[in-house]
């Protein structure tokens, strides 16, 4: 059990921020008169991590930053609460891939540089499980980019946790890239390679793995940067995904946030975000080559999970299943009899998500 329960934390996740970072992320920004203790603390520890920065960047350079990345990285999709985390768990368990863990997604400037130290502290105040379901929690389990890459640059969708006000001007901006600016958008390239070098590097993989709802909207921009990625796009039945992305949402935002914003706000920016997030995918998806993309049904991949694994690696060309096998087998053997959360809908949501997310319901066959 770890020291610090999520929804107490006297920090918020800025602070493994690098100082420009922390800098270019608050600047502007007015921090709610409930929020200024956790501000100060938080920005106090990033200003005294923020001088091992030199360290970590001339070991980056020595050691990484010169070195190709060989292999097309395979980008998992979808909205949150989709069933990213299982596929990218199921997935990680071929020791080709290398991903970015739950240590990094915190203190992604202190890999090269400290992490064996920093680490073991993160351990010891680590909560056991996440605090909306019952996924486990370790410092070294595969985790999502975004918040690494929060903390190592401005430009990140996951600007709203800390200032939700703003959430649809960071929508625009860093989810979807409708707003960004050219020197933005170089600069978000050149940070989120940087994180695939320090993935590959810290986890001995060949292939990066990446399970980032964000990036759902950054297709055109990813295939840039990877023309020949794989994509695996999972959907999922819209009402189960509203319940559980309202309680994920309202929970995580709660330490985090540095500025008040009510439960219903949250509900009708992930009314609106999950139809933008949508609307783009159906508009770039066109744009991935024939045979790098496959959608599954979290539902289907669910039920037979090992078999629709082996259907995945086919269909994308991507090898090495047989030798995954025994490891992934493993993993689901350990999963039988894991009680997810139960979800009932109420009269409000099938309201909600029969007036605002029907577009899903009818392309995607799900119904009560």
């Amino acid at each position: 059990m770890g020291l610090l329960e999520f929804s107490k934390l006297p920090i918020n996740t800025l602070v493994g921020a690098d100082w420009k970072t922390f800098k270019g992320v608050t600047e502007g920004r007015i921090v709610d008169k409930g929020y200024k203790q956790k501000y100060y603390l938080t920005k106090s520890v990033c200003r005294l991590l923020s001088l091992l920065q030199p360290f970590e960047d001339r070991k980056y350079k020595k050691l990484l930053a010169d070195k190709k990345i060989e292999n097309d990285p395979v980008f998992i999709l979808g909205h949150w609460r989709s069933g990213t985390t299982f596929v990218h768990n199921v997935f990680s368990c071929d020791k080709q891939f290398g991903y970015n863990t739950t240590y990094q997604t915190v203190f992604p400037n202190l890999m090269l540089f400290g992490q064996s130290f920093f680490k073991k502290q993160t351990s010891l105040l680590m909560p056991d499980k996440r605090p909306t379901d019952n996924m486990e929690l370790k410092v070294d389990l595969p985790q999502e980019e975004e918040f690494a890459l929060s903390n190592m640059i401005p430009y990140s969708f996951y600007n709203f946790w800390f200032f939700p006000k703003y959430w649809q001007e960071y929508s625009k901006k860093y989810l979807l890239f409708e707003d960004i600016t050219p020197k933005e958008l170089e600069a978000f390239k050149s940070v989120f390679e940087r994180l695939i070098k320090v993935s590959l590097w810290n986890t001995k993989g060949s292939r990066f793995l990446s399970k980032n709802p964000p990036h759902t909207g950054r297709i055109p921009q990813l295939l840039e940067m990877f023309p020949n990625a794989k994509f695996i796009y999972l959907m999922r039945n819209p009402y189960t995904v509203f319940e559980s992305t309202r309680s994920f949402f309202t929970n995580t935002i709660q330490p985090l946030k540095l500025e008040d914003f009510s439960n219903q706000e949250i509900q009708d920016n992930i009314v609106k975000t999950y139809r933008d997030l949508y609307c783009k995918y159906e508009k770039d998806k066109n744009l991935i080559p024939k045979g790098n993309l496959i959608e599954v049904k979290f539902e289907d991949f669910e039920k037979n999970a090992l078999e629709m694994t082996k259907n995945i690696y086919e269909s994308l060309s991507i090898p090495g299943f047989e030798n995954a096998r025994p490891a992934i087998e493993a993993y689901l053997d350990t999963k039988k009899g894991y009680k997810k959360n139960q979800y009932k809908y109420e009269e409000e949501t099938v309201r909600i998500v029969e007036n605002n997310w029907d577009f899903a319901l009818k392309d995607w066959g799900y119904e009560l």
